[in-house]
This record gives structure tokens, C-alpha cells and sequence, in this order.
């Protein structure tokens, strides 16, 4: 793809993350971005981008989306209920019509779409094992673009997305309010990429992602949830997590926080390297130490 003032990317989806990939890629490219509150106009225009109003839950408010760009980012996640990703339907029924078809569509999913497998590595090969209806609406949206985009001839790139964190979506909150981790035995491996890298990765598939393409877009750390809160903890200077045994922690955390805590998987991220773009931060404790000094 060449990178022309006039060439034009539409992100669906502009939250921190689009923001960031608004910032970087407004640089080259006319960038539009789908909102459904009117009050994030500002912040989308300061980050380059020009918003356009639409609802993926109101087919009828996307009839701008067809046709506007060559290049689709989608970044905006199922709805909250069902196990069928209705959104992605509705934009990709927009995304046909008319002669001038979308060419490159990034898709951000999950690693949650693998399940548990009890601490074993997993890599894009992995065949899928969702365990919770939210993992099952992110395969649906998956199998959904995969045929699309077959059909349309257009080169997909699913980056399946671990645990982000910034310093602004470090578990802080959770540690001061002493909330308990799983006993060293009994926790879960966890998995992270941190905003900025996340941001940097999905710019590259615009340049170099290959078609019909699966990415783990992580850090290919090993770092058990536990420990990950230790880590945040020191470098705050807060008290560590307590820990707790599993049947009794399950008693006392929603089912949501429930289930992240219980799925255990380390992701590998050998594709990375596909997309030439290395990491700024390979591990969270490589980002801790930026702000270790300032807490």
C-alpha cells in the first residue's frame, strides 16, 4: 500500500487505542473514524482523525462507512450479551456495498478465543477453545471476516490482543483496595502488551500484514498473574496482593474477573517479527522501570 496524503483509513472503534493509531498514521493518511457519541469529536480531531457519527448496533446510521476508504481498522468490540458478534456483521454488510471495496482490513481480537490449556504454550496454530461468551462473540467475528474476506478479496489481518496495560491501566486500584491474588501453586499464567507497542504493531499491519493472517500481538512474557501484581506493587510502593486459594477466591470476584483469573496459557509471538516492528517494551517489568522512579 503507499502512504499518500490522500490515501484514507477508516478506524471503527476510536478508543485509547485508536486514538493512539489515529495519532501515528494521521501523519500519511486522511484517517475517518466511526463514533457513536458525538462528545468524543474533539478528541478524535485532535488526534487527526475526522469522526463520523454511527452506531455499529443501528445498521441504518453506517450508510457513510461504504466506500469511504481502502483500509478498515477495526478495533470496536462485540456487544455484551450472545455468543454471535452482530456489530462486525452489521459493518461488514456495509463494507460490500458499492464498487469501491475495502483492499486491507486489521481486525483486533483476543488470545481469550484459545481457552485454557493449564500453563502450555499456544501459538496462532492452536485451533480456538472459547469458554465464555464473550471468547465465543470475538470467534464469531473472526470466522465472520475470514469468510468475508475470502470472498472479497481483501488481505485480513486478526491480531489477537492479551491483557494491554499503560500507566493508566496498571491494577493500582485492585492492589490498594487489597482485592487477593491466587496462591503461587494454584494461579494463572497471564499475558500483556503494552498500549503504545499495541498502537505501533496495528499501524505495521497496514504496511505489512500478510493476507488472511493470524498475529499474536504480545510480549511473549511468562509471568503468572500473581507475580504480575507484585511487580506493579513494588513499583508503586504499594502493599502486595494477599493470595488466596482458588475455591475461595472464586467465592468472593465476579464471574468476569473469575474467568481471566482461571485461564491459564502462555502466548507466543513468534509472527511478530512479521510485521517489523519490535517492541518498546518486551516485558511489563522492562515498562515498569520507566516509571519506577516517578510512582
Amino acid at each position: 500500500m503507499q502512504c499518500f496524503g490522500k490515501s484514507r483509513i477508516l478506524i471503527i472503534g476510536c478508543g485509547d487505542i485508536g486514538l493512539r493509531v489515529a495519532r501515528q498514521l494521521s501523519k500519511n493518511y486522511r484517517v475517518f473514524a466511526l463514533t457513536s457519541q458525538q462528545s468524543r469529536f474533539a478528541a478524535l480531531r485532535e488526534s487527526g482523525a475526522t469522526p463520523i457519527l454511527g452506531n455499529l448496533d443501528q445498521p441504518d446510521t453506517l450508510w457513510r462507512l461504504h466506500g469511504l476508504a481502502q483500509t478498515v481498522i477495526h478495533l470496536a468490540p462485540p456487544q455484551t450479551v450472545g455468543t454471535c458478534d452482530l456489530r462486525t456483521r452489521h459493518l461488514l454488510r456495509i463494507l460490500s456495498q458499492g464498487p469501491h471495496r475495502v483492499r486491507r482490513l486489521i481486525y483486533v481480537s483476543t488470545t481469550g478465543v484459545y481457552g485454557d490449556h493449564q500453563g502450555a504454550k499456544v501459538s496462532e496454530a492452536t485451533p480456538v477453545n472459547p469458554q465464555s461468551d464473550r471468547a465465543k462473540r470475538r470467534v464469531a467475528a473472526e470466522q465472520s471476516l475470514r469468510y468475508w474476506a475470502l470472498t472479497q478479496g481483501v488481505t485480513l489481518t486478526i491480531l489477537r490482543v492479551p491483557g494491554i496495560y499503560a500507566l493508566d491501566r496498571l491494577p493500582v486500584e485492585r492492589l490498594q483496595s487489597k482485592t487477593p491474588a491466587l496462591l503461587p501453586a494454584e494461579d494463572a499464567y497471564s499475558n500483556h502488551i503494552q498500549s503504545d507497542d499495541l498502537a505501533r504493531l496495528v499501524c505495521a499491519a497496514v504496511y505489512h500484514g500478510k493476507p488472511q493472517r493470524v498475529i499474536n500481538a504480545c510480549d511473549g512474557g511468562e509471568t503468572k498473574m500473581g507475580d504480575y501484581f507484585d511487580q506493579v506493587a513494588d513499583a508503586f510502593g504499594i502493599e502486595r496482593a494477599p493470595r488466596m486459594p482458588a475455591a475461595q477466591l472464586q467465592k468472593i470476584v465476579s464471574p468476569m474477573l473469575w474467568s481471566f483469573m482461571r485461564e491459564s496459557r502462555r502466548v507466543t509471538n513468534d509472527r511478530l517479527k512479521e510485521l517489523k516492528t519490535p517492541l518498546r517494551y518486551p516485558s511489563v517489568a522492562e515498562f515498569l522501570k520507566t516509571i519506577s522512579k516517578n510512582p
